[in-house]
């Protein structure tokens, strides 16, 4: 384990784990692909198999192996997504099939040996294919979690609670067994490659905008909501947990902040804590349940299940507390 760079020239198989995020104008950062093969370019050598793991902007993989070519590097060049959901990555990380793709035989074939150390399940694609693979999953778990959030806006807004619905939807029903619970869907991923998918398709993907108007937009409407039953500017709030998913320290993209942006702007204090997160800006849990006149859940972290909220209301998107009293 070393941060010298110079360790790279003695390896056979160079894996990268530098993928393609998106500027402020949702528009897809190449560049970051270029800037990593020229800081590395003095130390790969000929021979080599680089292997792409992040996601990537489609045709990235091809344009990284004309990128080495271009500077006379002759290496072998594969793009294997990351595929494990954190959390349970030590688990899936030998479960779940592998998506190889080489943009040569030599490639394929080396490739194909490297992850077979991890499982036997092997498929192969063409590179583009297994970009877009990686970007297709990603961005139907942001649609599906779009449309929870929909129907929850659309329950609540008629006075029903969604998860007496959820419930009933999905109860020994097996064709809605897989339909997610509603949430904040934020984190480093899903936004991102969703509108990466958009900008390949000439921003014509219509479902991927609305569902991020609809993801996005959650705070706000959580918001409005108890701007209908609270007196907000005179309150003093709570936000429980600041984390993109429940039980993770993963802080990255989480919408929680942006909650927190929304609630300062209608509130008299907001007050965050979370167990997982170290920030000069929160106050501990007790304080936090001890001073707020309103709380929020955050993040669904599974220490909020047992908590004694006294006579504070709770607005739980993600019915993590399980109080029938606890509600929009």
């Amino acid at each position: 384990c070393t941060t010298d760079p110079a360790v790279v020239s003695q390896a056979d198989t160079v894996i990268s784990v530098v993928g393609t995020p998106i500027d402020e104008y949702l528009n897809p950062r190449f560049e970051i692909m270029r800037d990593f093969v020229e800081q590395y370019q003095a130390y790969l050598r000929a021979g080599q198999l680089l292997v792409l793991r992040s996601t990537l902007y489609p045709g990235s993989t091809t344009r990284v192996e004309r990128l080495l070519q271009d500077k006379g590097l002759a290496l072998e060049v594969a793009f294997c997504p990351e595929r494990v959901a954190e959390g349970a990555a030590l688990e899936e990380i030998t479960s779940l099939p592998q998506v190889v793709a080489g943009c040569t035989a030599p490639a394929q074939e080396r490739a194909e040996a490297l992850f077979r150390l991890l499982t036997t399940v092997i498929i192969p694609m063409a590179p583009l294919g297994a970009e877009l693979t990686k970007l297709f999953n990603n961005v139907w778990r942001y649609v599906q979690f779009a449309v929870a959030n929909q129907f929850y806006m659309i329950a609540t807004d008629y006075g029903m609670n969604f998860y007496d619905i959820h419930h009933a939807m999905t109860d020994q029903y097996p064709r809605a067994q897989n339909f997610p619970r509603a949430g904040f869907a934020a984190g480093p991923c899903l936004f991102k490659d969703t509108m990466q998918l958009s900008a390949f398709h000439n921003n014509s993907f219509f479902l991927g905008h609305a569902a991020m108007l609809i993801n996005e937009g959650m705070p706000a409407y959580v918001v409005e909501r108890a701007s209908r039953r609270f007196p907000l500017a005179e309150m003093t709030v709570g936000i429980l947990g600041m984390t993109f998913k429940a039980d993770s320290d993963d802080a990255r993209d989480s919408l929680s902040f942006k909650l927190r942006k929304i609630l300062q702007t209608q509130c008299r204090t907001v007050l965050c804590t979370d167990p997982y997160l170290n920030d000069p800006t929160f106050t501990p849990l007790p304080e936090t349940l001890a001073k707020a006149e309103l709380l929020f859940i955050g993040a669904p972290h599974s220490v909020y299940r047992t908590l004694d909220f006294g006579d504070t209301p709770v607005i739980d998107i993600w019915n993590a507390v399980r109080r029938p009293e606890v509600a929009q």
